[in-house]
């Protein structure tokens, strides 16, 4: 086993790899950017490096820094993670020519697998099915919308090199193929640094069901089983299961030696993943996706159903050890579950979010595990990817693994920063959740019911007894009955106390007529005999996984800001980001709806239109520019109404 890992990431995988480095006895080195200098992953292993500034392209992408953070700590072996470099054959191969041990699988393997096209050649020349679609790289936009025509809509595009759904496009019509396959390259290049793209057949309704693959490298190759993914935003998972409902003994069978055969027919070694796309009313239908080269966010659920550790056995494996238990030895106990906790928030279309933790419970015992990179007073920023955590359920059945997660969601709390843990919590109640009749396109066709339209009432009465609490007299002595905010006045009825409040964009003056009781990190309020309990912190509420962010409101300040200061003709940024693109200038016209600007967080794209047709009055963005959330980035003057 070796003596010191570099752990080559951040965040919550870090942690993870950490933990597992610390079981084993194998000292641990971190990396981190300017960006993640107080991070946990930094405090939490035996040495830390810093490796550059904050963009990832300057210090996690930078394979020459973190090979000089490996010399400079002694490090003799690489953990890369997932995401960054972890699919990167060229760090794989730089890592063996300094004498370092990449854990992961080889080179050749990465590379293979990570062109989608040749490993789908490959694939298929080993007998593992696959879905039918373009062949051939370097199809230019012509080609690829010929083949798009040839296989017949709809269509899905999908970038060549990469993966988590990024640059992948589903097309219905093909009066749009010449724009969506520009907008696929665009988001290609940007995460991946290739835009190469490849079209397949779109399975209308599918299952998305991945087998978890282990490799050694004295020949000996297994599966651990498959977890169920269909339950995605975006084409990006956000629920995953070990086993999956839907594939009986002989289909898991099937699916297993099909994965295995994909990875002997690249040579892999370690912990990796092998794809399918599967028919939800044929499963023995299945077709080769893709494979990933290395650790899956949800590997945990493999994890809590075999009993194995697959941190521990990437690592075993790079060492040279041979693996101990054949094909018969593995099986599955129970069920389990995992939700990622993301920085996204859902009343605002599931756009990034940031901010810094200010109070946070991450649930932990009796067959719940949270894998996590958070801490208290953790900047939560734009610049990398917006998962913060994972939370998983174990239990003995699939309903009780949904019960104990729905209840550990409930018990999650980041105030400060918006997440989707509320959001995940019903979704694991809906019916068909329940019922495990899944797909992927689930999430997107009921989402509307998943996500609030209002903030509830109680939310505001405890935002007013936090206000309240905080303008009451402290001390003894004599009280000016005008500091007290009872609504008391000099020779008249009181009058009911309103606070001016603003949650979700919009402004509202209440007056609280509940009883409250309210503590440093908690405040309670009854209305009409119901008792609702709140954490907060700061302007922040939260309960059962949702958060809201209560701000105070000023409506004669906000009378006095004319449109030019984020009203109706102003465009403002939707997120926290960077602007990538500007398409117009000042004194342009534009048509209503018109493509104006790009803001980019996190991995993700958000076009910015004009509201309506007019003229750029103002553009106070440029290519590269960072914008904090509702910044105004350009305004748009109506063009004056022609009457006769």
């Amino acid at each position: 086993m070796f003596e010191t890992v570099l752990v080559a990431n951040r965040g919550e995988i870090a942690v993870r790899v950490i933990r597992t480095l610390r079981a084993l006895g194998v000292r641990s080195v971190a990396v981190f950017s300017d960006a993640d200098a107080d991070a946990r992953h930094v405090r939490e292993a035996d040495t830390a490096v810093r490796i550059g500034p904050a963009p990832a392209a300057e210090s996690y992408l930078s394979a020459a820094r973190l090979l000089e953070a490996a010399a400079a700590t002694g490090a003799h072996a690489i953990h890369p993670g997932y995401g960054f470099l972890a699919e990167n054959a060229d760090f794989a191969r730089a890592c063996a020519e300094t004498g370092l041990v990449f854990i992961g699988p080889p080179s050749e393997a990465i590379s293979l697998m990570g062109d989608k096209i040749r490993a789908k050649e490959t694939v298929r020349a080993a007998g593992v099915p696959v879905v039918p679609g373009s062949s051939g790289s370097g199809l230019t936009d012509a080609e690829l919308a010929d083949a798009a025509r040839e296989i017949g809509m709809p269509v899905l595009l999908k970038p060549s090199a990469g993966g988590g759904g990024k640059g992948m496009r589903l097309v219905r019509d093909a009066a749009v193929l010449a724009d969506e396959i520009a907008a696929a390259r665009r988001e290609a290049r940007a995460s991946f640094g290739d835009d190469t793209l490849l079209v397949e057949r779109w399975i209308d309704r599918p299952r998305h069901i991945e087998i978890q693959v282990l490799a050694d490298g004295h020949g000996n190759v297994l599966h651990l089983g498959e977890r169920e993914c269909s339950l995605q935003r975006r084409h990006q998972k956000i629920i995953e299961e070990a086993p999956s409902v839907l594939l009986d003994s002989a289909t898991r069978a099937a699916m297993g030696e099909a994965a295995v055969q994909a990875a002997r027919s690249c040579g892999y070694r370690g912990a990796g993943t092998v794809e399918f796309i599967v028919p939800g009313g044929d499963p023995s239908s299945y077709y080769f996706m893709e494979m990933n080269t290395r650790l899956q966010v949800e590997h945990p659920v493999t994890e809590l159903v075999t009993g194995l550790d697959l941190v521990e056995w990437q690592l075993r494996v790079a060492a040279g050890e041979k693996l101990p238990f054949a094909q018969d030895d593995i099986t599955l106990t129970g069920h389990a579950i995992e939700a990622r906790l993301c920085a996204e928030d859902p009343a605002r279309g599931f756009l990034p979010s940031g901010g810094t933790v200010l109070s946070l419970h991450e649930p932990q015992g009796d067959g719940v595990r949270t894998d996590s990179g958070l801490s208290e007073g953790t900047e939560v920023g734009s610049l990398y990817d917006p998962m913060l955590a994972k939370v998983i359920a174990h239990g003995p059945d699939r309903a009780t693994a949904l019960r104990k997660l729905r209840a550990a969601l409930a018990d999650t709390v980041t105030l400060g920063v918006q997440t989707n843990a509320g959001f995940l919590r019903r979704l694991l109640a809906h019916p068909a959740v329940v019922a495990g009749e899944l797909d992927t396109g689930l999430v997107e066709r009921e989402v509307e019911g998943l996500v609030p339209g209002e903030v509830p009432v109680e939310v505001y009465e405890a935002a007013a007894a936090v206000r309240l609490d905080a303008l009451k007299p402290r001390g003894e002595g004599w009280t000016d009955p005008f500091s007290v905010p009872s609504g008391w006045r000099l020779g008249g009825d009181p009058r009911p106390v309103t606070f001016h409040l603003r949650a979700l964009g919009n402004p509202v003056a209440y007056t609280p007529r509940g009883t409250h009781t309210v503590t440093d990190d908690q405040v309670s309020v009854t209305l009409d005999g119901v008792r609702h309990t709140f954490h907060r912190a700061a302007d922040w509420l939260g309960r059962d996984g949702d958060a809201w962010h209560v701000r105070d409101h000023d409506p004669v300040a906000a009378s006095l800001t004319g449109a030019h200061a984020g009203g109706v003709d102003s465009l403002t940024a939707p997120m926290p980001g960077t602007v990538t693109v500007v398409k117009v200038a000042v004194g342009d016209e534009v048509t209503a709806g018109q493509s104006l600007l790009v803001v980019e967080a996190m991995k993700m794209e958000h076009v910015i239109s004009a509201p309506h047709a007019g003229t750029v009055a103002e553009l106070d963005v440029s290519p590269g520019t960072t914008v904090a959330m509702d910044q105004v980035l350009a305004v748009i003057e109506p063009h004056e109404e022609v009457t006769e």
